[in-house]
């Protein structure tokens, strides 16, 4: 039998391949093209809108999903589109469905000892599905016929339920992200409110405030669209908002404060009993997630860490035996132990995604803004030629900007790598590949590539990479835990002096001079923009810029729009400093309990490093392979194991302990804070450990 591909036939084979690339080409275009996007919308409402109108009202989870994602698409569409891309799925899926089995009777049609000595060891038992006697015409048409349908309908039906899953996904996902972020944002229309805004205001003011309160404040912008494009009144926007919400806590909420107003009560005491609700709230769902994380810090243990280690052994047992088992533990080391780490990587992260306190990168505040005044005519027209020299200043300006802040970055890169730790892998991953590619051509031998002339090189590379960010990282971090330590007292302060009848001016001025730690040089700074003619609000928002923590940028989002309405600030600070503190208590609970996985992921590698280095260092050069060269391996027992084996185990040994040190810090930095990153430091020590063991002392 021929394969597919034989010269003969190779022209009619590529086509069903570039009609089925022909097929997803649109769709893949159309994430780039806006053009192409609607073609696409219109031929798949145009298809199947139809059948989605008819099946409406059978699909309501569907539609509430959609709306609680926020997807910029109706459910006609939406729907519509998932029927297309689920036909062109099961098209593309029998086609690879026709190839599958060309490929599959090509190789099973192949003589068994052929088969048999083309494969490994291991695999000589799949030669004896070879030699395949020859199929008829219809039992051949029949064979491919069950197969393109079979595929075709495995990838239609998967990729109709993936889409259909996919809004709920996110729905859940934003569930997540606005029961986080709710106490906080309740204290913040709690401290407008008693500022003396307007409901209606403060709801605008949250929805734009985005960057610091996360899908929170997008809730609001629900809100916001019902009353200013739709013209409805503000009970029934806070009702739709409400409907549409994925969070039932925020549903809640809005159907209290709907309540609220419509029967005329006091809203400050109703927005601060449900903010001291919340709060608990939050307290309570922190003690569960951290419940949970020593459960799966001890399943981590159990699966990845001591799973591994006892496969490992034994691996290693049978393999002096009977051998044969090199090859499931390179799986082992170098498939599954980083596949499983990264799974569980990713699973943590949607656990701790609460708990990371998270941090914001707010726009420049100096906004560029063309002057169309100079443009205008006295008879009310538009000068061409002066509104474009304006436009052409405008873009000088902002040439200008970029190659000044391209020039505060190189005049002092320590501050640059400081703010921003992710730098450093700019200049250390370049500097790392190139010391491996460098050593690169001494593994490159007569007997083949040998892995262990490199992998010293490769070690010393990745600890200099992650040594180096995680430098930088914690200096970063450290500021910013200085800095939104010293907010509750920064917020106490100005509430105590602006209660004595002090403008808000004047009592940034005398807070200034007392200790704050690192924000005493800031408000310096904000002191000086104000005495050289800044407004307050321009000064705090450049000051956000700086420090670019989310508790300063709350704090100055407090301020400005709190200024706004009310001289006196002295309740709104209050409730600031309450929240900023109720934040840093519950962060410090969570560093109390956190830093005890930590200790656990911790001590587990050091067992795995233990036991894998006694391995090495006292068994592998007691095996008694000489004895087996002279003919006595049967009293031994040692029928697997050569000569060569050794240095092959202990390569896999030094790397197991390398890819192991490596996992382990990262998720002993997540455990431990939340944040993948600040297992960078963790990751550095372990492999360090594993260097110096096995470049050292073995």
């Amino acid at each position: 039998m021929t394969g597919p591909f034989a010269p003969g036939v190779a022209v009619t084979t590529v086509v069903p391949l570039l009609v089925a690339v022909l097929l997803c080409l649109p769709i893949g275009l159309a994430i780039v093209s806006r053009r192409v996007d609607r073609v696409l919308a219109r031929v798949a409402i145009r298809a199947f809108g139809g059948y989605i109108d008819e099946f409406r009202s059978e699909h309501p989870d569907r539609q509430r999903a959609l709306r609680a994602g926020q997807f910029p698409t109706t459910y006609r569409e939406y729907g519509s589109r998932t029927m297309l891309y689920a036909a062109v799925a099961a098209i593309a899926g029998s086609i690879l469905g026709l190839y599958l089995i060309w490929g599959l009777l090509y190789v099973l049609s192949i003589d068994p000892e052929t088969m048999r000595a083309a494969l490994p060891g291991a695999l000589e038992f799949l030669a004896n599905l070879g030699g395949l006697p020859a199929l008829s015409a219809w039992e051949l048409f029949g064979l491919v016929a069950v197969a393109c349908f079979t595929l075709g309908a495995i990838t239609g039906t998967v990729t109709y339920w993936l889409r259909w899953y996919y809004p709920s996904y996110v729905a859940d996902a934003r569930k997540r992200q606005i029961e986080a972020a709710l106490p906080s944002t309740i204290a913040f229309v709690y401290a407008l409110s008693r500022s003396g805004m307007a409901i209606p205001d403060v709801i605008r003011i949250v929805a734009r405030q985005e960057d610091t309160y996360g899908e929170a404040a997008t809730e609001f912008r629900v809100a916001v669209r019902q009353m200013d494009t739709f013209g409805v009144d503000v009970v029934t926007a806070l009702q739709e908002m409400g409907r549409r919400s994925p969070s039932s806590q925020f549903g809640e909420f809005t159907e209290n404060l709907v309540s609220v107003l419509q029967s005329g009560q006091r809203l400050s005491d109703f927005l601060e009993r449900q903010y001291h609700e919340y709060q608990d709230e939050a307290e309570s769902q922190q003690e569960r997630t951290l419940g949970l994380l020593g459960t799966l810090a001890e399943a981590y243990v159990t699966v990845l860490v001591a799973g591994p280690l006892f496969l490992i052994t034994i691996l290693f047992v049978i393999g002096i035996s009977v051998g044969g088992t090199i090859g499931p533990m390179r799986a082992l080391i170098y498939g599954v132990l980083p596949l499983g780490n990264l799974v569980f990587v990713i699973y943590l992260s949607t656990v701790t995604e609460s708990l990371i306190p998270g941090q914001t990168s707010p726009e420049r505040p100096e906004t560029i803004v063309p002057d169309t005044r100079a443009a205008l005519r006295s008879d009310g027209g538009v000068d061409a030629a002066a509104a474009a020299r304006g436009r052409a200043n405008v873009e000088r300006l902002r040439y200008y900007r970029s190659l000044q802040r391209l020039r505060n970055v190189l005049s002092n890169p320590l501050s640059t790598l400081l703010e921003r730790p992710s730098v450093t892998f700019a200049i250390t991953v370049p500097i790392a590949v190139g010391a491996v590619l460098w050593r690169l051509p001494a593994a490159f031998t007569a007997a083949g590539f040998d892995v262990s002339a490199v992998d010293d090189v490769v070690a010393v590379a990745a600890l200099f990479v992650l040594g180096t960010f995680a430098v930088c990282y914690e200096l970063h971090r450290r500021r910013i835990d200085a800095v939104e330590a010293a907010v509750p007292d920064l917020l106490d302060r100005l509430a105590s002096i602006n209660d004595a009848g002090t403008s808000i001016v004047t009592s940034i001025d005398r807070v200034r001079g007392s200790d704050l730690g690192p924000l005493s040089d800031e408000l310096d700074r904000v002191w000086a923009d104000v005495r050289w003619g800044s407004d307050l609000s321009t000064a705090l928002r450049r000051f956000e810029y700086r420090v670019r923590t989310r508790a300063v940028s709350r704090v100055v989002t407090l301020l400005t729009e709190a200024m706004n309405a009310s001289g006196n600030l002295a309740t709104v600070l209050r409730i600031g400093a309450r929240q900023a503190a109720a934040d840093r208590r519950l962060k410090r609970q969570r560093a109390q309990v956190m830093v005890e996985y930590m200790i656990v992921v911790y001590v587990s590698y050091l067992v795995f490093l233990f036991i894998v280095t006694v391995l090495t260092i006292y068994l592998l050069p007691n095996l008694p392979v000489g004895e087996m060269a002279a003919g006595t391996a049967d009293i031994s027992g040692l029928d697997g194991f050569s000569g060569d084996d050794l240095a092959i185990y202990e390569t896999l040994f030094y790397h197991a302990t390398l890819v192991q040190g490596l996992l382990s810090g990262l998720i002993a930095g997540q455990l431990s804070t939340g944040d993948v990153r600040a297992g960078a430091k963790h990751a550095a020590v372990m492999i360090a450990l594993s260097v110096l063991l096995f470049g050292v002392v073995v």
